[in-house]
């Protein structure tokens, strides 16, 4: 074989090569990006299946100790409105005793918020915040963790049964609010960011709070 020959040779196999690397590469970020795309909707119909398994779980009580100095826990539900990210805290029958014989009741205080990660600029994650027992400050505390990752927005809405319209914000601890009342409804609509060009996942839901009136049993009349 002469020089050129092999020239020749090496630059057939070189191209071989780049054309196998090129098809391979193609392959690894096609996988990549369906990896992301089914993690991202997994993310979020998992997260709003949950929150919406746990806010028809919702109540008020109006069960207080005669002496307001004994008092230990307050239930509430209070939804805030952001400009891109709602919020919303409220007690429910939605805790999970993780040891059998552990003292602890299905009662605690759930918030979801968005947060930033703090180790990743410029993302968002949804996360999920529980306190059990319940205490007296039924906005802060427990223990927070994160239930889908790359949150564009979270827009949550009331349906109040005395008007019949959807409000933006809910308090059941403010006077100016709505004191003692739950609404009748939740509309929750979350959007995650979307995967290279394609468009946002938004996941939408409506649910049905069946505890609307304050706990009274066992309330001397």
């Amino acid at each position: 074989m002469t020089l050129l020959e092999i020239l020749v040779s090496l630059g057939i196999l070189a191209m071989i090569s780049i054309l196998i690397y090129g098809a391979f590469d193609s392959m690894a970020r096609g996988k990549k990006g369906e990896t992301m795309r089914v993690d991202r909707a997994r993310q979020g119909r998992g997260a709003v299946d949950r929150m919406a398994r746990e806010i028809q779980a919702a109540y008020l009580s109006m069960h207080f100790p005669q002496n307001q100095y004994l008092n230990t826990r307050t239930t509430a539900f209070v939804g805030q409105s952001g400009r891109d990210f709602d919020r919303l805290d409220f007690t429910s029958f939605a805790h999970l005793r993780v040891d059998k014989e552990s003292k602890e009741s299905d009662q605690c205080e759930i918030g979801y918020f968005v947060a930033k990660d703090p180790n990743v600029p410029d993302k968002l994650d949804l996360v999920r915040r529980e306190q059990t027992p319940i205490d007296l400050d039924p906005i802060r505390g427990g223990v927070v963790n994160v239930l889908a990752e790359n949150v564009e927005s979270l827009d949550i809405r009331y349906l109040d049964a005395m008007t019949g319209l959807w409000v933006e914000t809910w308090d059941t601890m403010q006077l100016t609010g709505q004191p003692g009342r739950m609404p009748m409804e939740v509309r929750i609509q979350l959007t995650m960011k979307a995967v290279k060009n394609e468009p946002a996942y938004v996941y939408t839901t409506k649910i049905l709070i069946p505890i609307r009136e304050p706990l009274t049993f066992g309330v001397p009349k």
